[in-house]
């Protein structure tokens, strides 16, 4: 296991500040791939929480499917571009999800929970916290949906020019399924998605060995 430093939040206010990380606030094939997924999981008048919002595409994206949005960062930065994505149509909340009692600070449960690049920047012991304060606040009829990315794709190559300062830790299927499963989740769903940047991309063959991004839906 790597250990890995875990982002602070000048560290991400930072990054978020970078003129390169606004093509993070744009469509991409990867996108265009997570939000197929998604759409077989959202409820009308439903709540979603977007947790480790980053861009703010994704609250963006909960909002225009008539969700009632919930965007937390770590990031004042983040949370900032994710209200400018959404012309102020979210709620947001800043907090550290490393520290337990998030059913103590949020206001709703959730039908949705979805990470897309948060728990690569974790140890295993914070991870297992950030997914006890998720099923805190996840509806019984809920789904928590996580994106992380892969430690055999070829964008771990180059990714540490694009997050410069930014530390992670990548999975393995396997080690995305353990995360569930020991804090008492089922997964419903699994794979990968984006083995290769194309509009024709073999993921359901491949994806959960080389694709980009692994992805795991999970329930009580």
């Amino acid at each position: 296991m790597v250990k890995i430093t875990t982002p602070q939040a000048n560290d991400w206010d930072n990054y978020w500040s970078l003129d390169q990380t606004k093509r993070f606030t744009k469509i991409s094939w990867s996108k265009r791939r997570i939000i197929h997924i998604l759409d077989q999981y959202c409820v009308k008048d439903g709540f979603a929480l977007d947790a480790g919002c980053g861009s703010g595409f994704f609250s963006k994206y909960f909002c225009d499917k008539n969700m009632q949005t919930t965007a937390l960062d770590y990031s004042q930065e983040a949370l900032d571009i994710a209200l400018k994505m959404t012309n102020n149509h979210v709620e947001t909340f800043q907090t550290d999800l490393t520290q337990p009692g998030l059913d103590k600070k949020v206001r709703h449960h959730f039908d949705i929970i979805f990470t897309d690049g948060l728990f690569e920047h974790f140890s295993d012991e914070q991870q297992d916290v950030i997914m006890q304060n998720f099923k805190s606040v996840l509806k019984d009829s809920g789904y928590i949906i996580t994106f992380v990315p892969n430690k055999w794709s070829p964008w771990e190559l180059i990714r540490p020019f694009f997050m410069p300062g930014i530390e992670e830790d990548p999975f393995i299927m396997s080690r995305l399924i353990h995360l569930n499963q020991r804090n008492e989740l089922t997964v419903v769903e699994k794979n990968g998605i984006n083995t290769l940047p194309f509009a024709l991309s073999p993921d359901k063959l491949f994806g959960s060995a080389f694709g980009m991004l692994l992805f795991t839906i999970a329930k009580k």
